[in-house]
């Protein structure tokens, strides 16, 4: 992991990608396949659907993943990016757009194998049954302790659930939820639970809402420690391990959601907090 680069904004890591600091030439880097997704998923007795948009850039053997607001991009424009370049679509303006791509080319050069810490396998099963075990996962890396408020960026029930088990104390933040499956009210404002808490959890869709860099503002400025879940832009979050990130799930395509077969995780896990 390139330590030296891990203080840098999602804007900055951009720029250094395009100037070559990382090694491997953006110009000489192509995309080899393109696709959008989207997903829905309800689970058995639960009230409440999930919505989800994805871009899948493939550079080699590792598909670049970023998860959006429908209103980010279209399927008629995924159309252009095999083919092209990552500096080509590094210039581009879309923000998820260059999330996928410096998640592919981070990816390739950063193997989750070689810089996790460990890796796991959540078994295969339903739906339920691996979100379940993921999201409790999720909650044992995040080093916050029994009555402690834990911030929600970004709200699956599951996870709710998981870290109520744990003994914290959930304060959720969702822009599209209004209340939590046990009734727990939705915060929109995420400046609100980013104030009460003790430790935060968010998902990596922050990077394609632009939200990312000012949570790691502000857990660093609390001393505060943050985990991340991420599908999207896994390996873009890996940059800041250990330098504001103190734990990630990093979960590359193919998701859970996707695969009914066992699915690999790697865990990045720092127990002494930020």
């Amino acid at each position: 992991m390139a330590d030296v680069y891990a203080h840098r904004t999602v804007s900055d890591l951009r720029d250094a990608i395009l100037d070559g600091v990382y090694g491997a030439d953006p110009a000489e880097m192509v995309v080899t396949g393109s696709a959008y997704i989207y997903q829905t998923t309800q689970f058995p007795s639960s009230t409440t659907k999930y919505g989800n948009y994805y871009l899948l850039l493939r550079i080699d053997d590792y598909f670049g993943a970023c998860s959006h607001m429908p209103d980010q991009l279209s399927l008629e424009l995924t159309s252009q990016y095999a083919g092209a370049s990552v500096a080509d679509l590094l210039l581009k303006g879309n923000l998820p757009l260059q999330i996928a791509i410096m998640d592919a080319y981070l990816g390739t050069i950063f193997k989750h194998k070689d810089s996790c810490t460990r890796e796991l396998n959540i078994l295969g099963g339903d739906p339920i049954q691996k979100a379940k075990e993921r999201d409790h996962l999720i909650a044992e890396v995040s080093p916050f302790k029994p009555s402690e408020k834990v911030a929600l960026i970004g709200v699956v029930n599951p996870l709710v659930d998981a870290i109520t088990n744990r003994g914290g104390i959930c304060l959720p933040c969702d822009l599209q939820l209004d209340e939590t499956e046990t009734g727990i009210k939705v915060e929109k404002d995420m400046e609100n639970v980013l104030d009460l808490a003790d430790a935060v959890i968010c998902t990596a869709m922050t990077l394609s809402n632009g939200t990312f860099d000012r949570i790691l503002q502000r857990t660093r400025e609390k001393k505060i420690p943050l985990t991340f879940y991420a599908q999207t832009g896994s390996a873009i979050v890996a940059q800041w391990f250990n330098q504001g990130v103190t734990s990630l799930i990093a979960e590359p395509f193919p998701f859970t959601q996707f695969n009914a077969d066992a699915t690999k995780l790697y865990v990045y896990e720092n127990r002494k907090g930020p």
